[in-house]
């Protein structure tokens, strides 16, 4: 994988020593969300307090930026890195108890609409990803990743994808890099998009839960733009999500019929296996607040622990992107990717935007 560092996952029979490995990692994930959250509090008191006209730079921004700066700038040391792993932990436990703040008639309400956008936006990915992957002259099982990565949820769809089809670990780096330079990039893209478009927060922050690819970066997009942005792409990322097994099945089958993969022998234990099981913890806890299990006062913690979760996996987007790494990759991968991704922003921004002409958003 393609990031600042190469981190591994402690391999142990004992289960302390495991936790003991990763806590390092863990207070370095806190301690940058930590000071993200004063730096953001220090610097729009300063700026009020002298007049200054200063945009409101949210925490989640300063968070990932501290984290690309000691990324980019130091050699993270080998004690670090089993705790910075943990970083898509905290961003799955995040969503759980996100749940708390959707009451499942929200949920199926905005579902309808985001599902029959999640299947244009699928399609739409698969095609133009493979078009341009042809058109480059990448290999096919890269172009396959791309595809999968592209319409899915970036990262954690070509590592699904990868063990399926039999891929190899170059061709996986390669995905997984452009994936991660991209995405990077759409923080910085999409909130300032939308602004310049006047984009309510329904709207916007569906668009970033299907234009951007990786959960953890599609989460910091939409909360970028407002609270109930980050909300809604949360909402709109989980639905993509949940796609994951039929499309991963999809290309197994393709590749073991053409005797470059393992065929699947039991579908209904392939898709289990790779269906995302925290959205299940997700839609648990908004039928539990829908069933008033909790009182508004728990409502509330709930909410608060899961943007402190949040607040750890924007601090570890930061720390594993380094883009010196990804550059020694090749140009081609990031190329396609690109093209594939500017084309996927500007269909899925239209979709929403006719979406929110016909539905109100």
């Amino acid at each position: 994988m393609a990031s600042s560092t190469t981190v591994s996952r402690a391999e142990s029979d004992h289960p302390i020593p495991n936790a003991l490995n990763i806590l390092p990692g863990v207070f370095l994930l806190a301690g940058i969300g930590y000071a993200a959250k004063i730096l953001e509090r220090t610097i729009n008191t300063y700026a009020k307090a002298h007049h200054w006209t200063f945009p409101n730079i949210e925490y989640v921004l300063w968070a990932i930026l501290i984290g690309l700066v000691i990324s980019n700038t130091l050699a993270i040391p080998k004690i670090f890195q089993a705790g910075i792993a943990t970083y898509e932990f905290w961003l799955k436990l995040g969503i759980v108890l996100l749940g708390a703040r959707f009451v499942l008639a929200d949920v199926l309400k905005l579902g309808g609409i985001s599902l029959a956008l999640v299947v244009i936006e699928i399609t739409l990915s698969l095609v133009l990803m493979t078009l341009l992957g042809k058109l480059f002259k990448l290999k096919p099982k890269l172009t396959s990743l791309l595809a999968v990565g592209s319409s899915i949820c970036g990262v954690s769809a070509i590592i699904a994808a990868k063990g399926a089809i039999d891929a190899d670990d170059e061709d996986s780096s390669f995905a997984i890099a452009a994936i991660l330079a991209l995405g990077a990039l759409s923080l910085f893209t999409f909130p300032a998009i939308a602004h310049a478009l006047h984009m309510n927060d329904v709207s916007y922050g569906l668009w970033a839960g299907l234009g951007v690819d990786n959960t953890a970066e599609a989460t910091a997009a939409g909360a970028l733009y407002s609270d109930a942005a980050g909300k809604v792409a949360v909402l709109a990322k989980t639905a993509r999500n949940a796609m994951i097994g039929f499309v991963v099945l999809g290309y197994a089958i393709y590749w073991a019929g053409r005797g470059q993969a393992e065929a699947v022998t039991n579908k209904a234990a392939f898709l289990w296996k790779k269906f995302p099981k925290f959205i299940l913890g997700f839609l648990l806890m908004s039928l539990l607040v829908g069933f008033h299990t909790f009182d508004k006062g728990q409502v509330a913690s709930l909410g608060n622990l899961s943007k402190w979760a949040f607040l750890l996996t924007f601090a570890g987007v930061g720390l594993r992107t380094n883009f010196r790494e990804m550059s020694k990759q090749g140009l081609r991968p990031f190329i396609v990717g690109a093209l594939g991704e500017i084309l996927i922003a500007g269909l899925t921004l239209g979709l929403v935007i006719g979406a929110n002409r016909f539905w109100g958003l």
